[in-house]
Formats: structure tokens, sequence, C-alpha cells
């Protein structure tokens, strides 16, 4: 009954070609226009971590004193020296780790001539556990190597490739600036998005290619990059600093049930109460501990105008199916002598109706196909804007497989009342005047 159902579908559709001609254009409009912002927002709120987010917690505490310049009651982004380290070594997570962006200058095999700079991630042992980092070969430095000072460091893989023309750079030596680190460890392609552990660097920045222990960055006087937010002196040169008076160090703890993350919470409350206690802390215990998406949230990495721009374009769409249903009701109001002749032959309501649902949802595919290609495009003129986002806005197969289910549902929706009114036309009323 179907293939009847499509072959009448197909000989209607044949015969008013302006007429679906304009209904698919309707609904191709609507959807290239919805699934443009859709597929942005989409990309822009995905989980950045599947499986972990959930996990992994940022906290934070307030230092600041009574009299600071920043009267915002939520607690700084960002720790102390002294305060990450404390959180660290009371190791009351199942991983945690501090870390800092930096930059150092990497001397390649071939001479200092041929030296350049390159993003760095200062950071402890925990990090690659805590993050699931795949490894191409070898694997993340131990805490002993933290302990240590240890001259140590994991570099990604199109960076060994690059240095040395192959991933399994494990045991080569790396010069950074004045100082030889050995490589342990080579990361395969990881490149998680936002960059939910440091947003201090961008919301969308890409991924570090050098990773270094924390404690070897500062006894070395690796340079920072970042954000600094200081109520005391502000650092001369700007760099890693252990004064207590600047909040420049993130910090994630990985909470593996909800009584470890109420354990941890009662943890900072108690931690700011005895650093109060010892005159470091002047306010009241103010703490929070927030997980990945929670974290993003807070952030606002999704702009407002991403959002009122889906919105907009969802609008657009309910605009277009509303002249779709228009274009409908015309069309089978139209054909209400050849609906009547099926119904004085014995076709019963609910056979016209599937009938034009059928012709409807070949609307919709063929809107479908059409909007797919205006989503394309859209995407593309979203990835020539100079927004941070902008190399994500590609579609996927979720959301090509969502491109073709709302075009095909929204079309029905659409046809759903002209369909039932075309079903209650009276044949004998209609016959009778032919």
């Amino acid at each position: 009954m179907f293939g009847y159902y499509l072959d009448l579908a197909l000989h209607s559709l044949k015969r008013n070609k302006v007429l679906t001609a304009l209904m698919v254009l309707a609904i191709a409009l609507g959807i290239g226009a919805s699934m443009t912002m859709i597929t942005v927002l989409h990309v822009m709120t995905a989980d950045p971590i599947p499986g972990r987010s959930g996990k992994l917690f940022y906290p934070q505490i307030d230092p600041r004193p009574m009299d600071s310049d920043n009267t915002t009651p939520d607690p700084p982004d960002q720790l102390t020296w002294i305060d990450a380290m404390n959180l660290l070594h009371a190791g009351k997570g199942t991983h945690q780790a501090a870390m800092s962006g930096g930059r150092v200058t990497v001397v390649p095999p071939q001479g200092a001539s041929h030296a350049f700079n390159e993003t760095t991630r200062y950071t402890t042992a925990d990090f690659f556990a805590m993050f699931n980092v795949p490894f191409v070969d070898g694997g993340g430095w131990t805490a002993s190597d933290d302990d240590k000072h240890a001259r140590v460091v994991v570099i990604a893989r199109d960076f060994a490739d690059k240095l040395y023309g192959t991933p399994h750079a494990v045991g080569r030596t790396l010069r950074l600036g004045k100082y030889d680190f050995r490589v342990v460890g080579v990361i395969d392609h990881w490149k998680p998005e936002p960059h939910f552990y440091d947003l201090t660097l961008g919301n969308y920045a890409k991924p570090e290619r050098v990773f270094l222990p924390f404690e070897t960055a500062m006894e070395l006087k690796q340079p920072t990059m970042g954000s600094m937010s200081c109520w005391g002196d502000f650092p001369a040169d700007g760099g890693l600093t252990r004064a207590d008076g600047c909040a420049w160090v993130q910090f994630w703890v990985q909470l593996d049930t909800p009584r470890q993350v109420a354990a941890y919470r009662a943890f900072l409350t108690s931690y700011s109460d005895q650093q109060k206690s010892l005159g470091r802390f002047a306010r009241p215990p103010n703490t929070h501990l927030r997980d990945v998406m929670a974290w993003l949230d807070y952030n606002q990495v999704v702009p407002g105008s991403v959002q009122l721009q889906t919105l907009l374009a969802m609008g657009f769409l309910l605009v277009c199916l509303v002249n779709t249903v228009a274009l409908l009701l015309v069309k089978f109001l139209r054909r209400g002598g050849e609906l009547s002749v099926r119904r004085a032959m014995g076709a019963s309501k609910r056979a016209v109706f599937a009938q034009l649902l059928v012709e409807a949802s070949l609307v919709g595919v063929a809107g479908g196909v059409v909007g797919l290609l205006l989503a394309a495009f859209g995407l593309w003129i979203v990835r020539q804007q100079p927004v941070q986002y902008a190399a994500l806005a590609h579609l996927d197969g979720s959301m090509l497989g969502a491109t073709f289910v709302l075009a095909v549902c929204a079309t029905l929706l659409a046809a759903l009342f002209p369909a039932w009114r075309a079903c209650r036309i009276l044949p004998a009323r209609l016959l009778k005047t032919q």
C-alpha cells in the first residue's frame, strides 16, 4: 500500500511543479537556517571529555583580603600557588592536578637558528591519567619526578613528527631554551573542545604540544601565559610566582562518587576555616566545586549571541512551516475532486489521510536535501568568521541525520491540518458539483 501512495504522491507533485518547488524551498530555507545554528550550538555545548566530565571538578576558594578591589561575591577563578600546592598534597581526590599555561623556546635538532616558540602546559603527574590522555609512545611522568624537579617532557604526536620524523620519540633529548629535557611520552591525537581545563587561554584554544612538570618550570623560571589576578604586589616580571597575593594556578580534582564530592566540599570549607585561623584568609569560607559542564556553564563558554541566533533561526523555521501549511492547504483542497472519487470508490478517510501524509513526507525529504546544502553553506560562512569556535562548525553524523528527521517531521506536522481538512470534504457534495 505504501508503494501505491508513493506513486500517487509523485504524480501529484509533478502535476504542479511550481507549487511543489515553493513548498520545498520554504522547508529548505527554514531547515538550512535552523540546522546551521543548531549545529553551531551542538558543537559548542558538546561534552569535551565524555564519560569523565561528571567526575572532574574545579574547586574555588576565596583568599582575598576584606578590602580587595574585586567586589564580586564569587571567589577567584584560579588559586594561588600556596593553595594549589596545599590542595595537591592533601590528596583528597582519586587524582588531582595543578597547572598553568606557558610558552617555551624550542631548539630543534637542526640548531638554534631554527628555534621557535611553542605553547606549553606546566602541570603535575596526575594530569594525564585524570584527563584520560592517550599515548602513542611512553607515558606521563611520575609524582616522584614532580618532587625531584626532573627535567622530563611529554610532547604531542604532531610535534614529535615535526622534530624527529617519528612519533616514537621516547628517550630523545629536547632542548627548551637553555635546558635539555628527556622525552618520556608522546601523546596521540587529543583535542578536547572546549579547552575546558584552562579557559584563561581562550575557550577554544588549541591544545598544548609540550608538557612540563610544574615544579621544574617554577625552578627554571619558565614564562607563563594566561591571566593572573593579584590583590598584593604584582610580580615584577609577570611570570610564575609563589607570591601569596596572586591567583594564577588552575586546579582540577577527580571525585568518583557522590560521597567523595560531599567530602571534598566539606574539606574546602574546613581548609578555608583553617587558613583563616592562621591569618592567611580574611573572609568567611566562600567555596565552590563545579564539574566540567557546570564550570563551562558558569564561565558562559557558549555566548548568549549564539543562543539568541539559534532561537531566531527556529523562529524562522516556524514562519516557513506556516507558509508550508498554507501551500499544502491550497494544494490539497484543489484536489478535492480527485480525493472524493477515491472516497466514492471505497477508500476510507484514514487511507486518504495517509496518502496525503506520504506526499508531504516527500516534500520534507526534498526540503531536507536542499536544506542540507544550505546548512553546509551557512556553516562555511560561520567558519570564515573571526571567532575561536569557527573551525568547529562542521556537520557530523548526528547532525546529518537530524537534518532529515527535522525536515520530514516538520513537514508532516505542517501537513496534519491541511490533510485533516481535505479529508473532511463530503464526497457527495463535491461530486454533485462536477
